[in-house]
Order: structure tokens, then C-alpha cells, then sequence
């Protein structure tokens, strides 16, 4: 009975976190990168660019905020819980920069973020339900297939705009931080098969996401 109504506490507090996240201002725990970096003039050209590629990296942080959540509920053990919880809060920071650079630029989230927030929530439960070092494998393996996408975000950004060049930056700092740390408290590296199913559904909320 105790283990039942834990979970249901542990459903309802997730609820409660989704809502936050897809409803409300995401507040960060570090102040932006681009906090005291000058703005630039964009063209109309470079600014539309900007938003597309910045509402992309917006939804990719909505998913991680999923992804953390619902691992972190089938977490064997506290440490593992630990990781997973100080990771949501660490793409939290990435979610309130993006948000603010997007309203910056004049651009808006994408409709689709409940629809990736749901979608990215039950892959974490599944991941997390598989095992403590299948879950952290597949934090290590989300964290390889992110960087790579922000890198190559990076190499696409108007050179201008050096205000969303710096938040990326230090995105992939910490996304490639999230990947060492589990691998080293014990993720494994996840089959082929898995880790190509993860390269198209990142590619999907990319393509999709650009698009509005």
C-alpha cells in the first residue's frame, strides 16, 4: 500500500511539474550566458532564422524536462534519482534561457511542445521502468545525439547573433557534462537499433518544431 500511494505521489507531483513547465515562465537557478553580452541588430532574414533555430533547442528542453521526470520515477536507487532530478534542474536553466531568447528575438514556443512533453514523459518512464543503468545509458546516449545537434545549431546561427550563440554554447557544455557523469555512475551503451530510434524521433520534434 505504501509503495502504491508513493507512486500515485509521484504521478500527481509529475503532473503538477508538466503543467509548470508548458504553462508558466521557466525561472533559471544560473543567469543567462548572453546576460551581459550586447545585442546585435539582426536583418528580418537573420532575426526569422534565429527564432526557428532557437524554438527548436525551446522544444528539445521541454522534452529533457520529460525525459528526467519520468526516468527519475522509476529510479532504483537515490543516487540515481539524484542525477536525474539535478539534470531536469540543470535543462531547466536551458529551457529559461531559450524561452527568454525567443521573446527576445519575437518568436513564440512551438505548438507542438505538449505533444513532445507527453511523448518524451512516457519514453522516460519506459527507459526508467528497464533499470538503472539502461536509464542512464540512455541519458548518456540522449545527451551524444543533443550535443551534435546543438553544434551543428551552432554552425547555422546568423554569425550576428551572438546573444543565442552564447546560450548554445554553454548548452553543449553541460549537455556533454550530463553525458560523462552517466556513463561514470553506470549507464551503458544502449543497442543500435535504440539509439537509431532515438536519432528519428530527434529528428522528427527538429523538423517539426522549425516549422512552428
Amino acid at each position: 500500500m505504501q509503495s502504491l500511494n508513493n507512486g500515485i505521489d509521484a504521478l500527481i507531483d509529475a503532473a503538477d511539474k508538466a503543467l509548470k513547465t508548458l504553462t508558466s515562465e521557466s525561472m533559471a537557478h544560473r543567469p543567462s550566458p548572453a546576460e551581459n553580452i550586447a545585442s546585435t541588430k539582426l536583418s528580418q532574414k537573420d532575426r526569422f532564422e534565429s527564432i526557428r533555430l532557437m524554438r527548436v533547442n525551446h522544444s528539445g528542453e521541454i522534452s529533457a524536462q520529460a525525459l528526467y521526470r519520468g526516468q527519475s520515477i522509476f529510479a532504483r536507487s537515490a543516487s540515481t534519482k539524484r542525477h536525474l532530478l539535478l539534470a531536469a534542474e540543470e535543462e531547466q536553466d536551458h529551457l529559461a534561457w531559450c524561452s527568454e531568447r525567443l521573446k527576445q528575438l519575437g518568436g513564440r514556443p512551438s505548438v507542438l511542445d505538449p505533444i513532445w512533453y507527453t511523448g518524451s514523459f512516457m519514453i522516460g518512464m519506459m527507459a526508467g521502468a528497464a533499470g538503472d543503468s539502461i536509464s542512464l545509458g540512455f541519458v548518456a546516449e540522449t545527451e551524444r545525439q543533443v550535443e551534435a545537434h546543438l553544434e551543428d545549431h551552432l554552425s547555422r546561427l546568423p554569425q550576428a547573433d551572438t546573444k543565442s550563440s552564447s546560450i548554445l554554447k554553454k548548452m553543449v557544455e553541460d549537455e556533454a557534462h550530463h553525458g560523462t557523469t552517466a556513463t561514470l555512475a553506470g549507464g551503458i551503451s544502449l543497442p543500435q537499433p535504440i539509439r537509431s530510434a532515438m536519432g528519428i524521433g530527434g529528428n522528427l520534434l527538429r523538423r517539426l518544431s522549425m516549422l512552428g
